[in-house]
Protein backbone atom coordinates (compact mmCIF):
# COMPACT_ATOMS: atom_id res chain seq x y z
CA UNK A 1 0.00 0.00 0.00
CA UNK A 2 1.26 3.49 -0.76
CA UNK A 3 0.10 6.92 0.33
CA UNK A 4 0.08 10.11 -1.70
CA UNK A 5 2.54 12.79 -0.59
CA UNK A 6 -0.39 15.07 0.29
CA UNK A 7 -2.44 13.29 2.92
CA UNK A 8 -4.81 14.22 5.72
CA UNK A 9 -4.26 13.82 9.47
CA UNK A 10 -7.44 13.00 11.33
CA UNK A 11 -7.25 13.52 15.09
CA UNK A 12 -10.05 12.42 17.43
CA UNK A 13 -10.05 13.61 21.07
CA UNK A 14 -12.28 11.50 23.31
CA UNK A 15 -12.43 10.13 26.85
CA UNK A 16 -11.36 6.74 28.10
CA UNK A 17 -14.93 6.04 29.28
CA UNK A 18 -16.54 6.72 25.89
CA UNK A 19 -18.10 3.64 24.29
CA UNK A 20 -19.71 2.66 21.00
CA UNK A 21 -21.94 -0.41 20.78
CA UNK A 22 -20.52 -2.04 23.90
CA UNK A 23 -16.81 -1.51 23.27
CA UNK A 24 -14.41 1.30 24.07
CA UNK A 25 -14.85 4.06 21.48
CA UNK A 26 -11.14 4.27 20.66
CA UNK A 27 -11.15 0.54 19.93
CA UNK A 28 -14.28 0.80 17.77
CA UNK A 29 -12.70 3.65 15.76
CA UNK A 30 -9.46 1.73 15.15
CA UNK A 31 -11.29 -1.45 14.15
CA UNK A 32 -13.57 0.48 11.78
CA UNK A 33 -10.56 2.25 10.25
CA UNK A 34 -8.85 -1.10 9.72
CA UNK A 35 -12.00 -2.62 8.22
CA UNK A 36 -12.13 0.25 5.72
CA UNK A 37 -8.50 -0.28 4.72
CA UNK A 38 -7.14 2.98 6.08
CA UNK A 39 -3.35 3.16 6.25
CA UNK A 40 -3.11 2.95 10.05
CA UNK A 41 -4.27 4.34 13.37
CA UNK A 42 -2.56 5.14 16.65
CA UNK A 43 -4.21 5.57 20.04
CA UNK A 44 -2.51 7.65 22.73
CA UNK A 45 -3.66 7.92 26.35
CA UNK A 46 -3.10 11.29 27.99
CA UNK A 47 -1.98 11.94 31.56
CA UNK A 48 -4.09 15.04 31.97
CA UNK A 49 -6.57 17.14 30.04
CA UNK A 50 -9.94 18.82 29.87
CA UNK A 51 -12.54 19.32 27.22
CA UNK A 52 -15.77 21.15 26.50
CA UNK A 53 -17.10 20.67 30.06
CA UNK A 54 -13.83 22.07 31.57
CA UNK A 55 -13.60 19.11 33.95
CA UNK A 56 -9.97 18.10 34.65
CA UNK A 57 -9.08 14.47 33.95
CA UNK A 58 -5.79 13.42 35.51
CA UNK A 59 -3.65 10.37 36.22
CA UNK A 60 -2.33 11.75 39.55
CA UNK A 61 -2.42 9.14 42.30
CA UNK A 62 -4.51 11.19 44.71
CA UNK A 63 -6.98 12.14 42.01
CA UNK A 64 -7.47 8.89 40.13
CA UNK A 65 -9.56 9.49 37.05
CA UNK A 66 -11.38 6.73 35.26
CA UNK A 67 -11.80 8.91 32.20
CA UNK A 68 -8.34 9.92 30.97
CA UNK A 69 -8.01 11.72 27.64
CA UNK A 70 -7.55 9.57 24.54
CA UNK A 71 -6.33 10.75 21.13
CA UNK A 72 -6.76 8.62 18.00
CA UNK A 73 -4.68 9.67 14.99
CA UNK A 74 -5.16 8.42 11.44
CA UNK A 75 -3.26 9.54 8.33
CA UNK A 76 -4.38 8.59 4.84
CA UNK A 77 -5.37 9.99 1.46
CA UNK A 78 -7.90 12.84 1.67
CA UNK A 79 -10.66 10.90 -0.10
CA UNK A 80 -10.34 7.91 2.26
CA UNK A 81 -10.46 10.14 5.34
CA UNK A 82 -13.46 12.06 3.97
CA UNK A 83 -15.31 8.78 3.28
CA UNK A 84 -14.72 7.74 6.90
CA UNK A 85 -16.03 11.01 8.40
CA UNK A 86 -19.84 10.41 8.29
CA UNK A 87 -19.60 7.18 10.31
CA UNK A 88 -17.00 8.65 12.65
CA UNK A 89 -19.30 11.59 13.40
CA UNK A 90 -22.04 9.12 14.38
CA UNK A 91 -19.66 7.28 16.73
CA UNK A 92 -18.28 10.31 18.60
CA UNK A 93 -20.69 11.85 21.11
CA UNK A 94 -18.65 14.12 23.35
CA UNK A 95 -15.31 14.84 21.78
CA UNK A 96 -13.38 16.85 19.24
CA UNK A 97 -12.42 15.89 15.70
CA UNK A 98 -9.77 17.83 13.80
CA UNK A 99 -8.49 17.47 10.28
CA UNK A 100 -5.32 18.94 8.87
CA UNK A 101 -3.03 18.65 5.92
CA UNK A 102 -0.21 16.12 6.33
CA UNK A 103 2.86 15.81 4.16
CA UNK A 104 3.67 12.10 3.97
CA UNK A 105 7.42 11.63 3.83
CA UNK A 106 7.64 7.87 4.27
CA UNK A 107 5.14 5.04 4.57
CA UNK A 108 6.28 1.46 4.20
CA UNK A 109 6.11 -1.79 6.10
CA UNK A 110 9.08 -2.78 8.23
CA UNK A 111 11.81 -4.88 6.75
CA UNK A 112 11.36 -8.63 6.98
CA UNK A 113 13.49 -10.44 9.53
CA UNK A 114 15.83 -13.01 8.08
Amino acid sequence: MSLPTEGKLLRIFIGERDHWQGQPLYEAIVLEARKRGLAGATVTKGFMGFGAHSRIHTAKLLELSQDLPIVVEIVDAPEKIEAFMPDLEKMVGDGLITLERAEVLLYRPGRKKE
